[in-house]
Formats: C-alpha cells, sequence, structure tokens
C-alpha cells in the first residue's frame, strides 16, 4: 500500500508537492543529506520512489530533539540497511523557496550491503560529470563538494 502512495505521489506535478509542504508543513523544515565519493570520485545516488527526478543525493528530516549527525546516520540505515560514519560538516544550505534547511555532511559506507526499502529501489555511483536526470541544487552540491574535496587532496 505504502509503495504504490509513493508511486502515485511521484506521479503528481511539482506544483503540488510544493503546495502540499507549505499547506501541512509550513515551518522551515530541517533535512540532513550524506555526500558520499569512492576512491574514483564518484558521488553515490539513490534511485527514490516518490520523488519526481528519481536519483538524488541520501538524506532525510530531523526528528524532534534529534541531533544533525544522528538523523544522517539513521535515515541512511532506514532506507539502505546500510551503516555510515560522518566524516565532516561540509556545509548548511537554507532554501527560501521551500522553506529548507539542509545540513550536508561527508560519509562513508562502514558496514552492510544494499536492501530496497519502501523509499529507496537502488544506489549507484556516478561520475560527477555524468549525473542522471536529478534536481539541479543538489547537482551543483554535488559538484562544488567534489571540487572542494579535490582541492584538500592536493
Amino acid at each position: 500500500m505504502t509503495r504504490s502512495l509513493l508511486r502515485l505521489w511521484r506521479l503528481l506535478p511539482m506544483w503540488v508537492h510544493v503546495l502540499a509542504v507549505r499547506t501541512f508543513n509550513p515551518r522551515f523544515r530541517a533535512a540532513v543529506a550524506a555526500l558520499v565519493f569512492d576512491e574514483q570520485g564518484r558521488v553515490l545516488l539513490f534511485k527514490h520512489t516518490y520523488r519526481k527526478f528519481e536519483w538524488g543525493i541520501p538524506g532525510g528530516g530531523l526528528e524532534y530533539r534529534e541531533q544533525p549527525a544522528d538523523a544522517m546516520i539513521r535515515e541512511f540505515r532506514e532506507e539502505t540497511g546500510m551503516t555510515i560514519e560522518i566524516e565532516k560538516l561540509l556545509t548548511v544550505v537554507s532554501a527560501r523557496e521551500d522553506h529548507h534547511l539542509s545540513v550536508i555532511f561527508l560519509c562513508k559506507i562502514t558496514d552492510g550491503e544494499f536492501k530496497p526499502s519502501n523509499e529507496i529501489s537502488e544506489i549507484k555511483f556516478f561520475d560527477v560529470n555524468d549525473l542522471p536526470r536529478m534536481l539541479f541544487a543538489e547537482k551543483d552540491l554535488i559538484r562544488w563538494a567534489f571540487d572542494h574535496r579535490q582541492k584538500e587532496l592536493i
């Protein structure tokens, strides 16, 4: 039932998504996101079952009184069955248009094998210069983090 509702949600136009979020969650929302790069510098993306643009960076919302790092570790485990370690805080991004604040972490996978969930059907590493169709803001964030990471490795 949940999967069917998530698929139906994805079929709705983007303006319905925005209207629903603003109507049912009018305050500023806080979220976390993880950027995971492999040895070749490729970024890990999740194929979401409910998003208009299916591919995106791992992430999720904070629960009441939850620390951002704990939320990121929890969300990753819930969605994939895998364990991550936070390497460092990369940035905090705010988006006025959707009343959203995202805490972005650089992470690495430490344990587990991917198990699909109601929210995530697939995970895959992508070259940062060959990203799939996804939100432009996420593409910009990936490229910024990749460049920032490259400068630190030199």
